[in-house]
């Protein structure tokens, strides 16, 4: 059985699993321009560009770079709710600032690093070890950080208030 967005799901034991291989689909098209709208079903497009640190390029329009940093950081933030649920903890808030370095070496220009910025905030002082746990886990187990060649570094940040 395949969902809308491609997923592939099989029933074992009368539970509902998620396959071993997922597929993303999306779509570029050319507008004007270095600029293009970038779509996949059931998701809403989005503007992007060749960044404005390049000829021809834009300001104020996502960019690959961005979205590549872009991934890293949200696939983060999803596995430490994945695994932060798995583990019970109770948090009030999350949120990250994630800077992604493009640089020229060798072989050219590449992203060689993106270091992320994490805020936890919770209520309970006790449960400060056990966040920063997740964190450091929700980084080990991050899907799109391990598919990348480029180093991703984390400074987890937890907050009692």
């Amino acid at each position: 059985m395949v969902d809308a967005l491609g997923f592939g799901y099989f029933m074992q034991e009368g539970e509902l699993i998620m396959s071993d291989a997922h597929t993303y689909h999306t779509s570029v098209e050319w507008t004007k321009q270095k600029r293009a709208a970038l779509s996949s079903a059931s998701l809403p497009t989005i503007e992007v560009a060749t960044p404005p640190q390049f000829p021809g390029g834009h300001e104020g329009i996502w960019s690959p770079e961005h979205l590549y940093t872009a991934a890293a950081e949200v696939c983060l933030m999803t596995t430490f709710l994945s695994v932060a649920e798995k583990a019970n903890l109770v948090f009030k808030s999350y949120k990250s600032e994630a800077v992604g370095t493009l640089e020229k070496v060798e072989k050219g220009m590449l992203m060689t690093k993106i270091h992320i910025k994490p805020t936890v905030v919770i209520d309970d002082e006790s449960q400060m070890e056990k966040t920063m746990q997740l964190l450091e886990k929700a980084e080990k187990y991050c899907l799109i950080s391990n598919s990348m060649k480029t180093e991703v570094t984390i400074e987890p940040i937890v907050l009692v208030k």
